[in-house]
């Protein structure tokens, strides 16, 4: 059953947020088998944007003889919020072990994003299409003891693959350690190792060094569980002390073993260790140790990421979209005009609100976004920068990306493009919702795309440094060619935001120049320049994110059974 491998081009693999596993069941699968039942297996298909092209990325066991499998393979695949990861599920019944795909009986498929299936919380559930029906199939029908018309279903349980989402604050002293300096006392430090599968050891933290003390009190470091132990409690930790030499041939002063599980139970005596150094104890043979290490302290601390508030239901993301109506645009009739409108090609305004809703309404359940627009003349003449597309200032609501591209093409035929290119207005009208829900339930992301230079430049920062404290995120992509070297002020990557004497909470501005993403190495496909757009500008979302919720210790539910 050979498959297309997806192609590999070394160097171009990217960090992912974090890893999904995918477990697999199926519910009336098609009797594709007459004196017996299918022999189901699962392949999973993964589509690279670059070529609009599925790959085999893995396939489960073949089950004999069952119409309801809970395949026990699972799948594991890195999961990127910034990416719109479109998957396929096909299920074939086996007839011939090792023989290509041809030769099996196709039972039905499903597609859908990794998306969708982490968005819905812990369990997708969805129909199997079969596709084109072959004649050769509408004679079998006869002998199918299912439905013709009913193909099963897929059920699909993901789970996020992180071995252990805690973080362990400790601090040690020591008491009584061997004297080694011939002019003074001793300058100690410990290093941590962790126990590799081998049983060999890898340092993984190492103190300061404590200058001429056989006392010595190190500072509390923090270090994530999963690096101490591999999240595994039970798993040996070797410390070891020595005293600090400048030419770097430190004394070994002595050693001791423990776990994450015995240094859970906090200060006492089961946590006062003896320093041991093996040879002094071969040699001596009143020798006791060469001091004690004593552990002062133990906090731990839950890990949430991205996927723990998503999935449990403890937040929704609420899309919201503002585009730019100046006249530096251009006249929408005119074909140079960045507003108009090709029914053969996207203009760049329509592919950016593609390429980013596409991926944002996954995790939005009623798939309503406000839409707004700024910098144009209303039909009453009025100047507004911030004005519902829909034309309804209550209910500015459009349904799903289609909507908020037919809103925005409607608007083109009612206003008229003028100016200025003032930010703020929609800044603040997002963040208006977003202080009244600070409780982690909802997180607010608004995209604006626009064409030129802002001219409230002030107030916008204002604006963004008050938003900063607010469960909110704002992405700027620019169109066009102009000058947009004023943008990186406010996409603070090299520090906070300060208006006045407040600084930023936060970083919440992604900035990304649309050109970058024509041409060149995207080539002249504008879906393709749309996937590239949509994994640069949201990429840092799922931090910011985070950050907000760190920031006003907000964790996530625990999740329950479906």
């Amino acid at each position: 059953m050979a498959a297309k491998s997806a192609p590999f081009s070394p160097g171009t693999a990217s960090v992912p947020s974090t890893q999904v596993e995918l477990a697999i069941s199926c519910r009336n699968l098609r009797d594709r088998d007459v004196f017996s039942k299918s022999d189901p297996v699962c392949i999973l298909y993964t589509k690279d944007f670059k070529n609009d092209t599925y790959y085999e990325y893995d396939r489960t066991e073949t089950i004999k003889d069952n119409l309801n499998p809970d395949f026990i393979k699972k799948f594991v695949i890195s999961y990127y919020f910034e990416e719109c990861q479109r998957l396929k599920f096909e299920l074939y019944d086996v007839d011939t072990v090792d023989g290509p795909l041809e030769e099996q009986d196709f039972l039905g498929k499903m597609e859908c994003t990794l998306g969708e299936i982490v968005g819905c919380g812990s369990k997708l559930e969805k129909k199997l299409e079969y596709g084109q029906v072959e004649k050769s199939y509408q004679i079998f029908n006869c002998f199918s003891r299912g439905s013709a018309m009913d193909n099963g279903k897929i059920i699909l349980r993901s789970e996020e693959v992180f071995a252990c989402k805690e973080s362990l604050t400790l601090q040690f002293q020591g008491v009584n350690l061997d004297k080694k300096d011939f002019f003074g006392k001793s300058d100690p430090f410990l290093i941590f190792y962790k126990a590799n599968e081998d049983n060999s050891f890898t340092a993984v933290h190492k103190t300061e060094v404590i200058k001429n003390t056989l006392n010595p009190t190190w500072k509390p470091f923090k270090l994530l569980a999963r690096v101490l132990c591999n999240g595994d409690y039970d798993r040996a930790i070797k410390v070891e002390c020595y005293d600090w030499d400048r030419d770097g041939s430190h004394d070994f002063i002595g050693e001791f073993t423990t776990n994450v599980r015995s240094l859970l139970k906090g200060p006492g005596t089961e946590n006062r260790y003896q320093a041991i150094n093996p040879k002094k104890k071969a040699k001596k043979k009143n020798y006791k140790n060469s001091g004690e290490i004593i552990l002062m302290s133990i906090k731990t601390e839950a890990i949430h990421s991205f996927l723990d508030y998503i999935k449990s239901g403890r937040t929704q993301l609420n899309f919201t979209v503002a585009i730019d109506f100046t006249a530096s645009n251009g006249n929408p009739t005119n074909p140079t005009s960045l507003h108009y409108y090709n029914p053969y090609q996207m203009n760049q305004y329509a592919a950016a609100i593609h390429a980013v809703g596409e991926i944002i309404q996954d995790y939005d359940s009623d798939k309503m976004f406000p839409t707004l627009g700024f910098g144009a003349r209303l039909p009453d003449g009025s100047v507004s920068h911030e004005f519902a597309l829909n034309c309804n200032a209550v209910n500015p609501y459009c349904n799903g990306i289609q909507g908020i591209l037919q809103a925005y093409y409607d608007s083109l035929q009612r206003v008229q493009l003028y100016g200025p290119t003032n930010f703020s207005p929609v800044i603040n009208h997002v963040a208006k919702f977003a202080s009244s829900v600070q409780d982690g339930s909802h997180y607010f992301v608004l995209l604006i795309i626009t064409d030129g230079v802002i001219t409230d430049m002030n107030q916008t920062i204002r604006s963004i440094v008050q938003a900063s404290y607010l469960p909110m995120s704002i992405i700027i992509v620019g169109v066009g060619s102009a000058d947009f070297e004023a943008m990186n002020i406010l996409d603070s990557d090299d520090g906070l935001l300060r208006s006045g004497q407040q600084v930023a909470q936060r970083d919440i501005v992604q900035f990304v120049p649309f050109r970058e993403f024509i041409g060149g190495q995207y080539s002249n496909n504008m879906q393709v320049s749309q996937a590239y757009l949509a994994k640069e500008v949201l990429a840092e979302i799922p931090e910011q994110f985070l950050s907000y919720m760190k920031a006003h210790r907000i964790e996530p539910k625990p999740l329950t059974e479906n």
